[in-house]
């Protein structure tokens, strides 16, 4: 038997955790920079806020209609979605996190009669300890309990954010009931191509005469969600894998026009994919840098530029990874012109304990210990205070959060306070 553990409008709830006030209240969190609404809560669903809306576009409905609204806090969203990661594991020790609020839970070999009782557990502890919501789907295989995730979560009252799909009928009942659009693994275009051949609902995806359209358009991958729906378990638990490639880029909070402006920005994501880099025990062999312009103020169509060059030896250097990322800058960049965003990308990576020695030319072995140092740093405190010397000291991403809340519980300076009289 799978699970699947949903929190209920994750970003909100993490927002009500430290604010309990909120509860019940119409609350939107904005993307980075502010820009789009990422997340609703159901009240500010109930009023008619869509999801993606550009803030600028609403602000008058916002302010109007009186909803909270909230700057993305990651760090605080990333360290409580840890914490009931956590909590899920003591239910059962195969846990495969699917994103920031999900994660797939499996019974295999646990003695457990009553798996309501069981998910109304897990439901009760989380909001004990950390007072975020949950719905719990169960089935017999992992794309069924996303379906019986829907409908715990759907008819909360009626299921008390718990149900299970343990039978034939409850199986064709939900699949007649959940839409194609809705269905695991079916985006946008898929929906178009589904409902061409009158596929409406998840029930007419697993119809027989279905399977030659399936295979045709989506291949093994669609055939493996079939059977999954039709109660064949096909799809396993998946064990964490190390990232092919990582990319940290962002959209500036203004317009940067000079080189040494965008010198100290490229620096320091180059600096932090060395950094994701040693905390997987990985090193890299390619370098991409990214940059765009002010695409409503080029005179040619292009606004995107990339560059890509190789290391001779891998690595997950700052010093290494930011020197290549900056000498590749200087070719790119064009003094005068807007630039909105730039990036840098590590790839060709590989496990640290794979890496080759070269006889000629190596990397200072000087730099090893000074990376421990500053991810020592970083580990205790929370803060990139240890830097390169073309990063600003007094700069982090600098993006625009005009509606940012406190990291309660990732820094020191921003903890939760109690006055007791």
């Amino acid at each position: 038997m799978y699970a699947l553990v949903d929190c209920n409008n994750f970003y909100a709830s993490c927002e009500r955790v430290f604010q309990p006030q909120l509860i019940g209240k119409p609350i939107v969190i904005l993307s980075n920079n502010d820009g789009c609404v990422i997340s609703r809560s159901y009240e500010a669903k109930d009023l008619g806020i869509p999801m993606g809306a550009p803030e600028f576009k609403i602000r008058q409905e916002l302010k109007q209609k009186s909803i909270h609204v909230f700057s993305s806090n990651y760090a605080l969203y990333g360290d409580l979605s840890n914490r009931v990661m956590k909590i899920l594991e003591g239910f059962t020790p195969n846990v495969e996190v699917y994103s920031i609020d999900e994660a797939f839970l499996k019974f295999d070999g646990m003695n457990i009669h009553d798996y309501h009782d069981y998910g109304l557990q897990m439901k009760r502890r989380v909001q004990k300890w950390l007072s975020i919501p949950i719905c719990v789907g169960f089935a017999e295989t992992k794309a069924l309990s996303k379906v019986a995730n829907k409908i715990a979560k759907k008819y909360q009252e009626r299921t008390q954010g718990v149900y299970i799909i343990d039978s034939e009928e409850k199986r064709i009942k939900a699949l007649k009931w959940t839409k194609i659009e809705d269905v695991w693994g079916i985006g946008f275009r898929l929906t178009k191509k589904m409902k061409d051949k009158n596929i409406h609902t998840a029930y007419d995806f697993t119809l027989p005469h279905n399977e030659n359209f399936i295979k045709t358009t989506m291949g093994v991958v669609g055939l493996r969600l079939k059977y999954e729906l039709e109660g064949q378990s096909v799809l396993e638990m998946e064990e964490p894998k190390d990232k092919k490639n990582i990319a940290v880029t962002r959209s500036f909070d203004g317009n940067i026009t000079t080189l040494s402006e965008m010198t100290e920005r490229v620096s320091t994501f180059a600096t932090v994919c060395a950094e994701k880099l040693r905390k997987q025990k990985s090193c890299c062999y390619g370098v991409i840098v990214y940059l765009r312009k002010d695409k409503y103020k080029v005179e040619t169509q292009r606004y995107n530029f990339y560059k890509m060059e190789t290391l001779p030896f891998a690595s997950n250097s700052s010093i290494t990874i930011s020197g290549l990322a900056v000498k590749m800058l200087k070719g790119m960049f064009e003094e005068g012109e807007i630039y909105k965003k730039a990036g840098v990308i590590v790839t060709q990576i590989i496990p640290e304990n794979q890496k080759q020695f070269h006889l000629f030319e190596e990397e200072n072995p000087k730099h090893l210990k000074l990376m421990q140092v500053m991810d020592d740093y970083y580990k205790k405190t929370g803060e990139r205070k240890i830097r390169l010397g073309n990063q600003d000291l007094q700069r982090t991403w600098k993006m625009k959060q005009n509606h940012l809340s406190r990291k309660y519980t990732t820094d020191f300076k921003q903890i939760f306070e109690v006055q007791c009289q």
